[in-house]
């Protein structure tokens, strides 16, 4: 079994300790020890036992691998597993729980091999507060309503950034009534939240879109959200209800081909193509492929008919930062508005 695979779980369960999970740190840790004694493990993670440690990291295998586990416990179809997770007002221990974990590898491990044959869709809600003040300031500079269309939506919760309530530090912003309601701790200058911001048209795509309205695709949504931080559990709950009443769809499409046919700019508006944490999953190829349609609809671009590209991504020399980064045509300019958290606990505002 590849060395790079047990480094890869390792460095996963460093990420998960400082980003708040030490629950999934200690698994993983656990999970590693298992995958080179030949444990349970080493066959659900066989599929990528080749992978170098980059590709494995772009593969988010570690990911996939708790994923597969918190949605079995949620599913209510071990018990025995469920028992050992983290609830509020009840601590975990991930030793503890790796016993029930070993055993539920055996017992379930079709189950948990085709939950993890797709890459992780987290939709993770509070995206929204590290990219919300990039359509402010798109709002400012254009002056114009906004078409926004976003790429690897997973089950749109994104799509609503305007519905939501903020607080970027002590500055308020969105919806005060609404239902989902997230602060974040912010450092530099306000963003632009005294520019008019108007949402015309909104749509979405994704390979594959999760569908709200079946409980099993909703339970997946919940299974990528750390089960020890109970406040992001509670949020992407509010955001899943606020997206079936307002009827949010997800078209189901390729990025390349969706963004060629529906993000083109418009007189009267500007259209922003928008995505978080997505381009590392693509191959180079598609990449290529969708920057080609973005620099195309670029060039199309007018002062009338302005185009933006919005995406919180990690930048190419690494993968663990991440940052907020706005091109706005006509012109092309470039400017990384922020560094931030990948949950949005945290913005580095540089606007």
């Amino acid at each position: 079994m590849s060395n790079d695979l047990a480094q890869c779980l390792r460095t996963q369960a460093k990420g998960c300790d400082l980003l708040g999970s030490p629950f999934h740190a200690g698994l993983l840790a656990c999970a590693a020890d298992d995958l080179e004694g030949g444990g349970p493990a080493s066959k659900l993670l066989a599929p990528w036992a080749g992978n170098d440690l980059r590709q494995l990291f772009a593969d988010a295998v570690p990911l996939r691998l708790l994923g597969a586990l918190h949605d079995l416990v949620l599913s209510g179809d071990n018990l025995a597993l469920a028992a050992t997770y983290p609830k509020p007002g009840r601590e975990a221990d991930p030793d503890t729980a790796w016993i029930a974990v070993r055993a539920a590898m055996i017992a379930h491990e079709a189950r948990l091999t085709a939950f993890m044959a797709h890459e992780p869709q987290t939709n993770e809600v509070r995206r929204s507060v590290c990219l919300a003040p990039g359509f402010l300031e798109i709002a400012k500079q254009t002056g114009l309503p906004i078409r926004a269309f976003e790429v690897a939506a997973s089950a749109g919760l994104n799509l609503n950034w305007d519905r939501y309530a903020y607080r970027f530090g002590e500055t308020a912003w969105g919806d005060p009534g609404s239902p989902v309601a997230m602060d974040t701790e912010w450092s530099g200058p306000a963003p632009a939240v005294d520019a008019r911001v108007e949402v015309i048209e909104r749509a979405a795509c994704d390979r594959r879109p999760g569908d709200l309205s079946d409980p099993i695709q909703r339970r997946r949504l919940l299974a990528y959200i750390w089960p020890d931080q109970f406040e992001r559990l509670g949020r992407i709950a509010a955001a899943i209800d606020l997206a079936l009443r307002l009827d949010v769809k997800v078209e189901k499409a390729d990025a390349v081909d969706w963004s060629a046919r529906v993000a083109s700019p418009q007189a009267g508006a500007v259209t922003v193509l928008y995505h978080s944490v997505f381009w590392q999953y693509m191959p180079p190829e598609s990449q290529a492929a969708l920057r080609r349609v973005i620099e195309t609809h670029g060039a199309a671009a007018t002062p009338d008919a302005p185009f933006a590209w919005l995406r919180m991504e990690p930048p190419p020399a690494n993968l663990a930062a991440m940052e907020v980064r706005l091109t706005l045509w006509p012109g092309g300019g470039e400017r990384v508005l922020a560094e931030v958290h990948p949950h949005g606990a945290w913005v580095r505002w540089s606007g």
